[in-house]
């Protein structure tokens, strides 16, 4: 199988397993932010990429308790424009040592990245940064006009199919065929989450949704509603990644990178992406990652999995072995899902209901579950989560471990 993907990420090594920890963590306003740009009161002005990033930046060193001069490392990603990292490092008052060319893409590849840049002694302290003002600058999904991208973007543009919607639309519909599942058994997933939300006060969306109001919502690509499909809104996050030995006695138990996989659709994608759902692909992934941690997968006690529409989740749960195909629907209905059930699914609400920052808030919602401060949405005793990420044709999991303060 070809380990040549888009996020490029490095081969799994046991020896670089938990030899990286995050140390700090800051995000945006992502609540507050989104009501004020529905609302847009006077004086009202949008945020930039830039703002955004300076402040997560800022909330991140702090949380660090670390100075300025602890942070020799500094990889940024503005996904729709934006500062360079020597720029954003002048600002921020940074002298980095070492700036990754991908230093913050959707979040799956920094991590390892940084992790065994880290290993490799490129740097002790690396703050990763991801910032997008995604709603502010109107940035639209799919549709008779794009923003860029060639003609065929995702997929077969030329023939009306101009959006991941429709390419998620069509796994679905196969899978309602296949397994005899009703639009109502996946309102089952968005309305989890929701509950989750409910218990985040940063998430975006925080009023109830109930399986009535998720049928009653408008089809975006039929069958899948609006309560399927991402979020749009603007925020950052930053991460602050560092030598796990310089990572005791800090101010938060540490969260160390313990491992990742990575594996790619390399043939007949179509037949793959829609009909085996990337089932190779997740099992693949798993194994390397679960191999470089030398745990299995029984000891995942909380699951973050990339949700830009709710039957991905069922993907990642059937596809890395979580559950049996077709069974990933009850377990949600059935409450094992849930915050307090057998594995807690995106406790923070998600990319559905939380925010959309391509998988960073998942990231960022592991973090403070494995130090134990959620909150109301805590996963009792976790010490183990991890994150999956399948975007177009490739999956990429990181497992994380909660470290001795």
């Amino acid at each position: 199988m070809s380990y040549m993907t888009h996020f490029d990420v490095p081969t799994p090594d046991p020896a670089l397993s938990r030899k990286a920890a995050i140390v700090g963590l800051g995000e945006t306003d992502f609540h507050l932010d989104y009501q004020a740009a529905r609302a847009k009161p006077d004086g009202y002005e949008a945020p930039t990429s830039e703002s955004l990033a300076i402040k997560a930046f800022e909330r991140a060193l702090a949380d660090s308790g670390l100075r300025r001069e602890d942070i020799d490392g500094l990889g940024v990603n503005f996904l729709y424009g934006g500062p360079s990292s020597e720029e954003m490092a002048k600002t921020l008052g940074l002298t980095p040592r070492y700036t990754p060319e991908r230093g913050g893409g959707i979040c799956a590849g920094p991590l390892p990245v940084a992790a065994t840049a880290i290993a490799e002694g490129k740097c002790d302290t690396i703050a990763l940064i991801f910032s997008v003002a995604t709603r502010s600058i109107g940035r639209t999904f799919g549709g008779n006009k794009m923003d860029d991208g060639p003609s065929s973007y995702y997929y077969h543009h030329p023939w009306g199919w101009s959006s991941q919607a429709a390419h998620w639309a069509l796994i679905w519909t196969h899978y309602q065929q296949v397994y005899g599942a009703k639009e109502e058994d996946l309102a089952a997933v968005a309305v989890q989450l929701r509950q989750n939300a409910m218990r985040n006060p940063n998430a975006v969306m925080q009023s109830e949704l109930t399986v009535e109001k998720y049928l009653a919502s408008r089809y975006v690509v039929r069958p899948l509603h609006l309560f399927d499909l991402c979020l749009v809104n603007d925020g950052a996050v930053c991460l602050i990644v560092r030598r796990t030995d310089l990572a005791k006695g800090m101010a938060h138990a540490p969260v160390e990178i313990g491992g990742w996989g990575r594996a790619s659709v390399t043939r007949n994608k179509m037949h793959t992406l829609v009909r085996e759902r990337m089932r190779t692909q997740y099992q693949e992934s798993g194994r390397q990652m679960l191999e470089m941690a030398g745990i299995g997968l029984g000891d995942v006690q909380h699951f973050e999995g990339y949700d830009a529409s709710t039957i991905h989740l069922i993907d990642h749960l059937e596809g890395h072995g979580f559950v049996e195909p077709g069974q990933g629907l009850e377990f949600f209905k059935s409450g094992k899902a849930a915050i307090g059930g057998t594995l807690p699914v995106n406790t923070g609400g998600g990319i559905l209901s939380g925010s959309y920052m391509h998988g960073w808030s998942h990231v960022a919602e592991i973090v403070r579950q494995l130090r134990h401060e959620a909150g109301p949405r805590q996963v009792k005793d976790v010490e183990v989560s991890m994150f999956s990420l399948a975007q177009t044709d490739q999956v990429h999991p990181v497992l994380f471990m909660r470290g001795a303060k």
